[in-house]
């Protein structure tokens, strides 16, 4: 599946696609690495914590598991998945807009797709684990309607967190 949507630029749409292609993981897990490490001040075990279950999925690919890439001018500036939990539960995992690429409706764009798909998939409801500094996100899943069901402070990625955890009900 490819799908182009508008971007801050005219010549510059960004494309959504659902296929994998050699140096996406890589590409997905360097963002990771990258964007939180500026964002969120994780170390290099947040890349360990993204590789290990993403590479998992690509292995044991499920017709009710789903990642979609966005790109502008051929470089991955966002992703998102929806990962079997169980038969009625899928899980978002991965979800990522690049700084260049937020502002212009991709993050929703994403967003929106991986619900559709859950729904689709005969999910009764979506789950997500995220942590309390990600606002901008947290008021992402809020607005579509996530309510958050589970708080947990602890250290991860060499940094004081409080990871959280938000269910959809899908209706």
């Amino acid at each position: 599946m490819q799908e182009r949507i508008a971007s801050q630029s005219p010549d510059a749409a960004v494309t959504l696609r659902t296929n994998l292609k050699p140096g996406d993981i890589g590409s997905i897990v360097h963002l990771h690495g990258v964007v939180y490490a500026r964002e969120c001040r994780f170390d290099h075990t947040f890349e360990a914590y993204v590789a290990g279950p993403l590479s998992e999925f690509v292995r044991s690919a499920s017709p009710r598991g789903r990642i979609w890439i966005a790109e502008r001018d051929g470089k991955i500036v966002g992703c998102i998945a929806i990962v079997p939990v169980s038969q009625e539960i899928g899980q978002l995992r991965w979800y990522l807009v690049v700084p260049s690429a937020r502002g212009a409706g991709l993050g929703k764009k994403l967003l929106h797709e991986a619900i559709a798909f859950s729904r689709d998939c005969g999910n009764k409801s979506v789950i997500l684990w995220t942590v309390s500094s990600l606002v901008a996100a947290a008021h992402l899943y809020e607005s579509v309607g996530f309510k958050k069901v589970e708080e947990k402070p602890g250290r991860q990625w060499d940094v004081d967190v409080v990871e959280e955890k938000y269910e959809l009900i899908l209706k």
